[in-house]
C-alpha cells in the first residue's frame, strides 16, 4: 500500500511533464528576412514574394522566416539597393532599371528592344549570361541577385491622345524612372521625358503634371492608373524585370545549408511566377480595354525599333568594353 501513492505521483509527474512539453511554443526561426517592395500586397511583387516565402520557409524547415513588407515600409525602390549595400535592408524587389544608377551594367537588360521575344529573354537570364550578371553584380556591389523573377513588357499609357505612329509621341511629357537609357529612349521616340522617382509617379499622373508613363501591364491595373489615363499603347519597348535581391549581410547570416535552400527557393519561385504571368499579359490588356475603359492601340513598331537601335548603339559606344561585350552576347543568344 505505501508504494501506490509513490507510483501514482511518479506517473502524474511524467504525464504533467508530457503535457507541458506538448504545449511549448514551436521553436522560433533561426533567421528572419524582412523582404520589401514598393507596390501593394496583391501586386506582382507581392505574389512573387508570397511564393518565395512559402518555398524558403518550407525548404529550410522553418529555420528561415520571410516577412513581406509592402508599400515602401522598409525602403523605396530608389533607396533600397544602397540600403542593402549598407546591410540595413535584408532584401527587396527592385525593377532592373532602378538598379542601373548603382550598377550601370544592369542597363544591358534595360536597352529598348534588346530582347527579341520571351524565349530569347529566358535563354539570357537562365543561362550563362544571367549567371555572369549575378556574379558580376555581387562582386562589384556586394548585393546578391537571387532571381530575375518574372518579366513583363512595359506598356505605354497617356491622358492626351491615342498613339498610332511614332509621330503621335511628339511633345508628350512622359514620366520615366531616373535611368539614362529610358530617358534617351523616349527622347528618341520624340517625347519629353520627365525623370521621377516611383513614389512621386502616381500623384504626377493624377494631377496631369506629366501626360503619361509606362509600366509592366499588371502594374497599370494594380495601381489603378486606368482611372485617369485613358489611352493604352502596346509598344513592348522595354522588358520590365523585378529581380529579387538580398544583402550580403543577410546572406552571411545563413548557414551553408540555409543559403543553398534560400537560393533554391528563389529559383523555383521565379520559375513558378514566370509561368503564371506568361498567360496573364493579354488577359490584363483586354481587361484594361474593357472593364478599365482604356482605348488600346497597337502601333506599327518599325519606326520605334529603328530609333531604339540608335539608342542601343549609342550606349554601347559610351559604356565601354564590358557593356559592348555583354550586349553582343545577348544579341548572339537571339540567333
Amino acid at each position: 500500500m505505501p508504494k501506490r501513492p509513490v507510483i501514482y505521483l511518479a506517473a502524474s509527474a511524467v504525464l504533467t511533464a508530457g503535457v507541458a512539453l506538448t504545449t511549448l511554443p514551436a521553436a522560433a526561426a533561426d533567421v528572419t528576412m524582412n523582404l520589401g517592395f514598393g507596390a501593394p500586397e496583391d501586386s506582382i511583387y507581392g505574389r512573387f514574394g508570397q511564393i518565395f516565402k512559402q518555398k524558403a520557409e518550407e525548404y529550410t524547415n522553418g529555420t528561415v522566416e520571410v516577412k513581406l513588407r509592402c508599400c515602401n515600409q522598409i525602403s523605396s525602390e530608389d533607396e533600397a539597393f544602397k540600403a542593402m549595400q549598407l546591410g540595413t535592408v535584408d532584401g527587396f524587389f527592385i525593377t532592373a532599371n532602378n538598379v542601373s544608377p548603382h550598377w550601370p551594367l544592369m542597363d544591358v537588360t534595360v536597352l529598348p528592344y534588346i530582347f527579341q521575344d520571351k524565349d530569347h529573354l529566358q535563354r539570357v537570364v537562365d543561362g550563362e549570361i544571367g549567371q555572369l550578371i549575378k556574379d558580376r553584380l555581387q562582386a562589384d556591389t556586394s548585393v546578391h541577385l537571387l532571381s530575375f523573377g518574372p518579366a513583363l513588357y512595359r506598356d505605354f499609357y497617356n491622358s492626351v491622345r491615342p498613339i498610332n505612329t511614332m509621330a503621335d509621341m511628339d511633345g508628350l511629357k512622359v514620366r520615366v524612372p531616373k535611368n539614362e537609357v529610358m530617358i534617351a529612349t523616349f527622347e528618341a521616340f520624340g517625347a519629353q521625358p520627365v525623370p521621377l522617382a516611383w513614389s512621386e509617379t502616381p500623384t504626377a499622373l493624377q494631377t496631369r503634371t506629366v501626360d503619361g508613363s509606362d509600366n509592366g501591364t499588371s502594374f497599370i491595373r494594380d495601381m489603378k492608373f486606368f482611372e485617369f489615363e485613358p489611352h493604352l499603347v502596346i509598344l513592348e519597348h522595354f522588358v520590365a524585370m523585378a529581380p529579387l535581391f538580398a544583402s550580403d549581410r543577410f546572406m552571411k547570416s545563413l548557414s551553408d545549408e540555409q543559403r543553398e535552400q534560400v537560393l533554391r527557393a528563389a529559383d523555383d519561385a521565379g520559375i513558378e511566377m514566370r509561368n503564371q504571368v506568361q498567360t496573364e499579359t493579354e488577359e490584363i490588356r483586354e481587361w484594361l480595354a474593357t472593364e478599365g475603359g482604356m482605348a488600346m492601340t497597337r502601333p506599327d513598331k518599325a519606326a520605334f525599333i529603328a530609333a531604339a537601335q540608335v539608342v542601343q548603339q549609342s550606349f554601347a559606344d559610351e559604356r565601354g568594353e564590358d557593356f559592348v561585350e555583354l550586349v553582343e552576347q545577348i544579341r548572339q543568344t537571339a540567333q
